[in-house]
């Protein structure tokens, strides 16, 4: 690892609050416990309000002969519409008893749609937030992905993990490529950026290219990052033939990382399903909160 570069200092003029007003957590409705309570604490933290978003995924009706539905399946999606309403007013009633402001809503939905009723709702949210419990719902994260990320402005926020996330980490990684995908990424985290004690800009094996990287890779973005306060500095990483991933989340631990800023899947979406791609095995393999952003 490289450490060529320091950010110069800049002068702070008083403390600056977080423009994160709108937390969208989205929760899976059969284990949602530990997610809200993580969302009740970060919104606490960074005073926002919490629009709690209950997602439960129905199979599409079967159809039989003459296109008539299943009655079997017309008594089953009463009982989950049920069974969504008792969780959302147990939610309500949980909130209640806290400080926090708050919304509830509800979304029964088949799979196919389900990133469009996400992305509708993501649409007045600053940030998305996935706890582990949603996390580790393939199908709902999918859904999720494919509407708060790809279909609104919204970036992301995952914790992939059961540990408890730092809701102002000290130290971040930012994944720098000079694509759009991480500028954007970098303007929405610039929050947790400024309020971070140090931010790593790590670059794996960069080119040093006035229409890619700059001459001095990583130095155009730790100069912008620390007008605004960040405290940068830039790590040029060796990748030694492994994949991108594995150097990331590597470079993440060993800078004891509470955060990783990235952007998402820069190449297009059904490339990334049939091969897979950084982001994904990001989403995948990381214990790292991610702040993703498209």
């Amino acid at each position: 690892m490289l450490r060529g570069y320091r950010s110069p200092i800049f002068k702070r003029k008083g403390d600056r609050t977080m423009t994160i007003k709108t937390v969208l957590s989205v929760l899976d409705v059969n284990h949602f416990d530990s997610d809200l309570k993580d969302a009740v604490d970060f919104c606490q933290t960074h005073d926002a309000h919490l629009t709690a978003l209950l997602v439960l995924l129905c199979v599409a009706p079967p159809i039989g002969a003459y296109n008539v539905i299943s009655a079997v399946w017309l008594d089953d999606r009463q009982r989950e519409i049920d069974i969504l309403a008792e969780k959302a007013a147990d939610i309500r009633v949980s909130l209640s008893k806290s400080e926090t402001s708050y919304d509830v809503q509800e979304v029964y939905t088949e799979f196919a749609w389900a990133d469009l009723d996400i992305a509708e709702r993501a649409l007045y949210a600053d940030l998305v937030l996935i706890g582990p419990q949603a996390a580790h719902n393939e199908d709902l994260r999918r859904r999720v992905i494919d509407g708060a990320l790809f279909q609104s402005p919204t970036p992301m926020l995952v914790n992939p993990n059961s540990k408890t996330m730092e809701f102002a980490p000290k130290i971040i990684l930012l994944a720098w490529d000079s694509s759009d995908e991480a500028a954007r990424a970098a303007r929405q985290s610039i929050d947790f950026l400024r309020a971070a004690e140090a931010v790593h800009v790590t670059l794996i094996d960069p080119l040093a290219s006035r229409s890619v990287n700059g001459e001095e890779p990583g130095a155009d973005v730790a100069t912008f990052l620390a007008r605004h306060g960040a405290k940068v500095d830039v790590d040029r990483v060796t990748g030694g033939g492994r994949r991108v991933d594995e150097v990331l989340r590597q470079h993440a631990r060993d800078i004891s990382a509470g955060m990783i800023v990235m952007g998402a899947y820069n190449h297009p979406r059904l490339q990334q399903r049939l091969f897979g791609g950084v982001t994904r095995s990001m989403l995948e393999d990381s214990d790292i909160p991610l702040f993703l952003a498209h």
